[in-house]
């Protein structure tokens, strides 16, 4: 086996980790009342690491899987890398202005359905990720 190839198994790796970890971190977080600041900063931070990690591990594996000679691979991982990108400019901001919607007492009431809605929704995207990876996996390596 390359040493390129050993890398990409390893990214891909730590690329499922990083998805699974954060699905199941990120449910237990929907017992939150997100009524308060703290449960939005929570969130909000958890989310953006999230997001931050995912970038990171997809594009090490799109470089990985890409110098071991498999572009179809490589390029699945860089849409993912793309993608959280992507939701990190949608989601993070959304949850910063439902967060502060939180804080003040007037828009409270249709802030943290929307809170909600949005974690619930990032937890969805996340799952889809997952299914996308697993499934890509299987496909690839028959």
């Amino acid at each position: 086996m390359s040493a390129a190839l050993f890398a990409a198994m390893f990214f891909t790796v730590a690329l499922l980790v990083t998805t699974a970890y954060f699905i199941m971190g990120s449910l237990p977080l929907l017992v939150l009342k997100h009524d308060t600041p703290l449960d939005a900063r929570f969130v909000r931070g958890f989310f953006n690491l999230y997001y931050r990690a995912a970038l990171v591990t997809a594009t090490a594996t799109a470089i990985s899987f890409a110098a071991a000679g498999r572009p179809g691979i490589a390029a699945g991982a860089a849409a993912l890398a793309v993608l959280s990108i992507v939701l990190r400019r949608q989601v993070i901001p959304k949850m910063d202005a439902l967060g502060a919607q939180i804080q003040s007492s007037t828009d409270c009431m249709n802030a943290i359905p929307g809170f909600r809605k949005t974690h619930v929704t990032a937890i969805a995207i996340n799952l889809a990720q997952l299914v996308v990876i697993v499934w890509t996996l299987i496909a690839f390596s028959k």
